[in-house]
């Protein structure tokens, strides 16, 4: 990999990788100068007080310019990568259930709230939320994470959840495109095949992301799920799904992030230079690369491209907005009133 030692003003790149630790390397600094990188991804591995966390992300933002953008998985319940210092949140499930639904819908909205709150005060720009499956009995790795069983729920607890998120600053990704409540396997593990009509999945699974698309949501995110009667590879890869039906006929104008390459249900492209430019050929704008430096670094030898003027504003309009620092959003109001909210709705 050709070095980038020096800090330069660099446009955004289409790979969004991850890092090892709670602090950046000597090596990871000079990955993140890569021109085709334009974004972080944190685990949990990367957290151990907000503190900490904080001086991990000012140090990638202050990287490069315009600042790399900075994400993570932190949905609620089983799916929250920080704990120690962040609220507890509920699984969207649990919402979801809740009676009466104007009472729920209002929780939705203060969660999204208090979750995006959270994060932009620590220098997170984005979190991949929220889930907008459609439940049920059927998938192995949905589950709870999904608001409802019935699509039009999941429509109304999506975008609650999303007007808080926006409420707070920040911009919201729905995922996982078309919909993967519908299969049983885990794409993480598996390559996960629905066999079912198109005309199915959209009078079923597609309904959350037209409501949210008309909303004016920022960013989406496909599954690894091949829709057989629609194309033969997965949704992520496949410019049927991306570009006619995605971009065109639901007129999606936002973001699309690629769910991460190094999934089971990925591996069906090919190696990750294929993957990576069979996912933005396809309309992916990032794709993401985790638990796997080196296969980030075959990308950054092998492909050849770099994001598009389109890309790069849908990806200027992914950054947060950061209102306040963690110790002056703790002394606020409105984050006392929705933490004790969503407590009082965990302790019952």
């Amino acid at each position: 990999m050709k070095s980038y030692t020096t800090p330069k003003s660099l446009l955004l790149g289409p790979i969004m990788c991850d890092l090892d630790g709670l602090e950046l390397g000597a090596d990871e600094r000079e990955l993140l100068l890569h021109p085709l990188i334009g974004g972080v991804i944190l685990f949990s591995r990367n957290f151990a007080s907000p503190k900490q966390l904080i001086q991990l992300t000012s140090e990638i933002h202050k990287l490069r310019q315009p600042a790399l953008l900075i994400a993570v998985d932190h949905e609620g319940g089983r799916v929250q990568r920080f704990h120690d210092g962040f609220s507890q949140l509920p699984a969207c499930g649990l919402i979801g259930k809740y009676e009466p639904i104007k009472e729920a819908l209002l929780l939705a909205e203060h969660m999204g709230w208090l979750m995006a709150a959270e994060l932009l005060s620590v220098g997170v720009d984005f979190s991949f939320a929220p889930v907008l499956d459609v439940g049920g009995a059927v998938s192995e790795v949905i589950g709870d994470r999904a608001f409802h069983i019935e699509p039009e729920k999941v429509s109304q607890f999506g975008q609650a959840f999303m007007v808080g998120m926006k409420e707070a600053g920040m911009a919201a990704v729905g995922k996982h495109f078309p919909g993967h409540g519908s299969v049983i396997e885990d794409s993480h593990f598996s390559i996960p095949v629905d066999h079912r009509p198109f005309e199915n999945i959209n009078m079923h699974d597609l309904i959350p992301f037209k409501a949210l698309i008309d909303a004016g949501i920022l960013g989406l995110m496909p599954a690894h799920v091949i829709y057989s009667e629609v194309d033969k590879i997965p949704a992520g890869f496949s410019s049927v799904w991306l570009g006619e039906i995605l971009r065109k006929q639901l007129k999606f104008k936002g973001t699309i992030f690629s769910d991460d390459l190094s999934m089971e249900g990925a591996k069906i492209i090919g190696d990750y230079a294929e993957r990576t430019k069979v996912a933005l050929e396809a309309g992916c704008d990032m794709a993401l690369i985790c638990n796997n430096k080196e296969g980030v670094i075959s990308v950054l030898d092998q492909v050849k491209t770099s994001s598009n003027v389109k890309s790069l504003s849908c990806l200027e309009k992914m950054r947060g907005n950061f209102n306040d620092t963690y110790d002056d959003l703790k002394n606020k109001k409105l984050w006392q009133e929705c933490y004790r909210e969503i407590k009082s709705f965990l302790d019952k």
